[in-house]
């Protein structure tokens, strides 16, 4: 069912990339309808969903409703803001990183019927779309709407700086979702050798996840700063050590297991708002949203694969290995990043700072 929500954002952006709605229509009805969208199939896969067939199709349409929600949520905020693009960013990518962390907290403290708990989080989703259709709008930096141009989903690609950001975030969420899928699996598996009650394993899921929204605004504050391809070098580097390093604390010291599951945790999506800003300033300048959707749709493709990965090398290695296949991810991120510094776009990136 994890899968089915990352198809459905897949074919959510690649329809929304090729009809360039995040460019063509008002960026925040979009969000807004497409948010509301989603709590509806959220909710009645909570409420009614009794086996497969139903169930995988509700996530699925999820997934394609999300489509609707982050990049031209990411439109938006780039809308308001220039030179502190990038922690703007990483605020919105922090909230999302929240937003993921908070069903582990739901399911720590709240029913013990886990549809209660879909239909809370379906409702938070709704309140979500209200603030969005009440109180946000689109900022002064937001361009006319741009005319219809399918062929922009291949001009993405033309542009070299783009390109290489690309190349980054699909390294980037190569490791992200699963480890956002998996690591909580892990995590509670092996403090249930050490005794410790299920709701403890979900909380702990949910602070070192949420770990992630600190890391997303501090990599923002110093990508501004000191250049967005060193931050997202520096992040990849060490959630890829942590990608070797995590499974050898597998029934191990719990508190040093938590230790390295949050440093992991912040450092996973801590450049991920970064890529986008990247190619929010080395795109162009009018087709924005869909350069942001295609991005996110080739990045959830990845995601869809690495996370099936996981139970596979679980089954053939244990925990103890099975990270492992995340870590060539942020490492071809880091070439992708580095050669992008080197080249003149880059003086295009964070005023300069590259």
């Amino acid at each position: 069912m994890t899968i089915a929500v990352q198809l459905g954002f897949v074919c959510g952006t690649l329809l929304s990339a090729l009809l360039n709605l995040a460019d063509i229509i008002s960026t925040r009805y979009l969000v807004a309808v497409c948010a509301l969208a989603g709590a509806t199939t959220n909710a009645t896969f909570g409420y009614y969903a009794q086996g497969a067939g139903l169930g995988i199709t509700m996530r699925f349409l999820t997934g394609v409703f999300l489509a609707g929600v982050y990049p031209p949520g990411m439109k938006i905020m780039a809308s308001w803001f220039r030179s502190s693009r990038g922690t703007a960013l990483g605020v919105l990518v922090g909230a999302l990183t929240l937003g993921k962390a908070s069903p582990y907290l739901i399911n720590g403290l709240g029913s013990q019927n886990w549809r209660h708990n879909i239909l809370l989080s379906s409702l938070l989703a709704a309140v979500g779309a209200l603030i969005v259709l009440l109180f946000v709008g689109e900022g002064p930096f937001t361009l006319p709407a741009a005319r219809f141009d399918w062929k922009q989903v291949f001009k993405v690609f033309s542009n070299r700086g783009v390109r290489l950001a690309n190349f980054g975030y699909f390294g980037h969420m190569w490791e992200l979702y699963a480890m956002w899928a998996w690591a909580p699996v892990m995590i509670r598996a092996s403090l249930a050798v050490q005794g410790s009650p299920g709701h403890l394993a979900e909380i702990t899921s949910f602070l070192v996840i949420g770990c992630g929204a600190v890391g997303c605004v501090v990599a923002g504050l110093i990508a501004d700063r000191v250049g967005r391809t060193l931050v997202t070098s520096w992040a990849m580097a060490i959630s890829g050590s942590c990608c070797l390093l995590i499974g050898f604390l597998f029934e191990a010291n719990p508190t040093l297991l938590l230790i390295v599951a949050a440093i992991w945790g912040a450092t996973v999506v801590a450049d991920s708002a970064q890529f986008s800003t990247c190619g929010t300033e080395l795109g162009y300048p009018q087709y924005i949203g869909t350069a942001l959707t295609i991005q996110t749709c080739i990045g959830f493709l990845l995601t869809s694969i690495s996370i099936e990965l996981i139970p596979h090398f679980v089954n053939l290695v244990g925990w103890r290995y099975a990270f492992v296949i995340l870590a060539p991810g942020p490492f071809l991120g880091v070439i992708a990043m580095l050669r992008l510094r080197s080249l003149p776009e880059a003086t295009r990136i964070a005023q300069g700072r590259r």
